[in-house]
């Protein structure tokens, strides 16, 4: 969702063929013309469209073109989260109800240690991905940025149902495919902002 850095020329605003009294924004910061519901991101220097926030483990900003990617990263770390807790919480029990030189290559104490620390480290990661993944679908389902939201500004866009702002995300026809992290969300040839609830 970046915008082109420096579009604000002279040249090319006159080629837009604005009509009169319509306005157009321009970014101090960048140059660029700045879209509605973009931000300046200061780490990526450029303004980004629907920016939710800048996220320093894909070193990216989450905004209209990469959310649905977002999604899926922090729903499948949640996912393999609580796989392991599962995972280390069976090894445990075998432990218990089997000889410990089968259990495990370490003594007993370093293998409770090692499996305390690995719950411990499954557990916060699944927290922290879980409340990622609650607060990026809430904010599809409310069609409102994080930024928006911090900021408290007003809505100008129109309003659009849960479902429908689920489709502009992940796209148009629902499919396995909103699930693939290797699918680019497929819109089809319906403009998805003209369904208005």
């Amino acid at each position: 969702g970046a915008v082109p850095k420096g579009n604000a020329t002279k040249e090319f605003i006159e080629s837009l063929q604005l009509k009169p009294g319509q306005v157009v924004y321009k970014c101090p910061k960048c140059c660029s013309i700045k879209p509605d519901r973009a931000h300046h991101c200061s780490v990526c220097k450029r303004c980004i469209k629907k920016m939710d926030h800048h996220c320093p483990w894909v070193n990216n900003c989450v905004g209209e073109n990469n959310q649905k990617f977002f999604v899926l990263f922090t729903m499948y770390i949640a996912l393999i989260s609580f796989h392991a807790l599962l995972m280390a919480a069976f090894h445990f029990v075998f432990c218990f109800e089997e000889d410990w030189a089968k259990c495990s290559n370490f003594s007993p104490p370093t293998t409770v240690i090692l499996l305390i620390l690995l719950c411990f480290e499954g557990l916060l990661f699944l927290i922290f991905t879980a409340v990622m993944f609650g607060t990026q679908v809430h904010s599809i389902c409310t069609d409102e940025t994080g930024i928006e939201q911090l900021k408290k500004e007003e809505r100008r866009w129109a309003k659009k149902s849960k479902w429908m702002n689920m489709k502009v995300v992940f796209g148009h026809p629902f499919s396995i495919a909103w699930l693939s992290p290797f699918a680019a969300p497929d819109h089809g040839k319906a403009d998805l902002y003209q369904y208005i609830v």
